[in-house]
């Protein structure tokens, strides 16, 4: 990952660790090659989970890929489960035709009253598997591939420091009128970031903090709270974070992922259930009361190409709140001093 030269003193300034994070936790998902991992993995056992709710146009094809790939080929997963979140189409026949175990959401843990949401498939999902490492992929991908799930595992299966690895990639944002390069993860930049990096600033290096790629050890997953809705990828980050540092947390770039997109308002929706949960961590570890003023740089990646393929160049921007006076007391002010 590159860095903006014009920028290498104010990087620090987001975070003190962040400069040095940033190259020692970030990898490519073909730095990890399948074969390797398998002998890394020794007694290591690994599940996969897919939450989906009316997906049947894809899910069948992630099942299938993961199990050609890293069931039936390289032996480096164990369990693939979809969790069928309350659809209302053929998304778990299909998912169990592909090859998977499938349960539906409100079968898991039936003593407790059901609950609408991602988070709630996903901690459904966490407790009806077994394995060591956990892997948590979005059902909806169109260009799904099983490095997804390898390049995930690389840092957890090489390195016992790490407790949780986030994905990231290039996300188009294809629309009626052609396909913007750089348009996907909307509520990314427009919310999740600037917030993250005010309060937050130690995961302003994470480019994509709400991806629904991520992976990590059942023991720190069983460990925090799961949001049900669609702030638990942010409340993941904070809480790891804070229980067991930064050095805890890495990320993998996955290439590219196209999926489909949501409406303007269902991504209000989404943005307000993550503000909530920012809110919520910012009161649950004294940070509303803290006399520490939130952080003013706003750490951005721009896409770029080279010679050595995709790069990542971090841009920051200071977005301090300067104000002018009411004009009406800056002129009385003035003439009185003159």
């Amino acid at each position: 990952m590159r860095f903006n030269s014009a920028n290498e003193k104010a990087e620090l300034k987001v975070s003190a660790d962040v400069g040095s994070w940033l190259p020692r936790r970030s990898s490519h998902t073909a730095d990890w090659r399948p074969a390797d991992l398998l002998a890394a993995k020794g007694g290591t056992t690994v599940s996969v989970v897919i939450p989906a709710r009316d997906e049947e146009a894809t899910v069948g094809d992630i099942v299938r890929t993961i199990r050609r790939d890293l069931v039936d080929g390289i032996p480096l997963v164990d369990e693939v489960l979809v969790v069928d979140s309350r659809s209302q189409d053929a998304t778990a026949r299909v998912a169990a035709e592909a090859g998977a175990s499938v349960v539906a959401q409100d079968s898991v843990l039936p003593m407790l009253p059901g609950m609408a949401g991602k988070g709630e498939a996903l901690w459904k999902g966490l407790a009806a598997t077994s394995g060591d490492i956990v892997v948590f992929v979005d059902g909806d991908l169109y260009d799904f591939t099983s490095d997804y799930v390898s390049g995930l595992l690389g840092p957890l299966l090489t390195d016992e420091s790490v407790a949780y690895v986030k994905g990231f990639y290039h996300r188009p944002l294809v629309g009626a009128n052609g396909t913007d390069a750089e348009g996907g993860g909307r509520v990314t930049e427009l919310v999740a970031r600037p917030l993250l990096n005010m309060y937050w600033p130690e995961l302003a290096g994470f480019v994509q903090p709400l991806a629904g790629e991520y992976a990590g050890r059942r023991e720190v997953l069983e460990s925090i709270p799961f949001v049900v809705n669609y702030g638990v990828e942010v409340g993941h980050l904070i809480d790891i974070l804070q229980e067991h540092g930064l050095d805890a947390l890495a990320q993998v770039d996955l290439g590219k992922r196209t999926h489909r997109h949501q409406s303007t308002q269902a991504l209000g929706r989404m943005s307000g259930q993550i503000m909530q949960t920012l809110f919520d961590r910012l009161a649950h570890y004294g940070r509303l009361v803290s006399a520490q003023p939130p952080a003013t740089l706003l750490a951005q990646f721009r896409r770029g190409e080279s010679g050595h393929g995709v790069e990542r160049e971090m841009v920051l921007t200071d977005v301090s709140c300067h104000q002018r006076p009411p004009l009406a007391e800056f002129l009385a002010e003035s003439r009185e001093i003159a």
